[in-house]
């Protein structure tokens, strides 16, 4: 049989955690794992700029090799790009969410958001909270040096606990779910847990991510082959042995550089 094409895309490492859940349910499948560090982070992007960057990318990938699927793997692109995306390519595109759903329905008294200011403050973020966790006290937090302990850490830096403990103040003692908003956070789970206490549960979207790709792909024949791994991104990342030791523990390549094209190039 011949292996699926997977494509996660982030604008850092943060996705990997994604890719970790994925890979978890399809171990033999292909994967190319993008990220557009030049423009990191996200968060701090117009959305016009973000939507131009990320179809771009995606689409140059796809020029370059089969792809059978599509993971944006951040949530700040996920509530902006998908539709965009979805209009411009024809295969299957999957984003993530917060799980404000499964962490509602996990507790029984209030529901604690760690995620970027960006995802925070979007409409579509609220309109979660209002379908999903009306009954709930939801209490949020936005910061964006999480992503940067995650990003670190994959470097192997160790991770401020104090500066950590400080950021979560505001949950502790008054949540018993918090939900990790940020592809990055899973990264930091431990440390995370760690100030929170084991009290309180923490829910991210990995899993439901890599249940709908495994259903998109519909993979009914057991593919016994080694995928291949191959890691991208749009500009020469900071402390690149650092990250090409971590990507060779998960089984990529080392990365290749892909500058960004004009769209006007195509």
């Amino acid at each position: 049989m011949n292996s699926k094409h997977i494509l996660i895309f982030d604008s850092g490492v943060g996705g990997l955690s994604v890719f970790k859940e994925i890979h978890r349910r399809l171990p033999n499948e292909d994967y190319v794992y993008l990220f557009d560090n030049e423009a990191y982070p996200y968060g701090e992007l117009a959305p016009d700029t973000l939507v131009q960057r990320t179809c771009t990318l995606v689409e140059q990938m796809m020029r370059r090799q089969r792809i059978d699927i599509v993971v944006i793997a951040c949530n700040t692109a996920s509530t902006i790009v998908l539709p965009h995306l979805r209009q411009r390519i024809d295969i299957p595109v999957v984003g993530v969410v917060p799980a404000i759903k499964p962490a509602s329905l996990l507790s029984k008294t209030a529901v604690g958001l760690i995620a970027t200011p960006a995802t925070i403050t979007r409409q579509y973020t609220h309109d979660l909270i209002r379908d999903f966790a009306l009954d709930k006290n939801v209490k949020l937090i936005g910061n964006s040096q999480l992503v940067d302990m995650a990003e670190k850490k994959l470097r192997n830096e160790r991770v401020d606990l104090i500066e950590l403990e400080h950021i979560l103040a505001p949950l502790k003692g008054q949540v018993d779910v918090a939900v990790l908003g940020c592809t990055h956070f899973p990264l930091i789970k431990e440390e995370i847990s760690q100030v929170l206490g084991s009290s309180v549960e923490l829910v991210d979207s990995g899993e439901a991510i890599a249940r709908r790709v495994e259903s998109l792909l519909a993979i009914s024949d057991v593919n016994n082959g080694k995928g291949t791994r191959e890691a991208y991104s749009s500009a020469s990342p900071k402390e690149e042995e650092a990250l090409n030791h971590a990507l060779h523990q998960l089984g990529f390549t080392p990365v290749q550089l892909m500058p960004i094209q004009d769209a006007l190039d195509h």
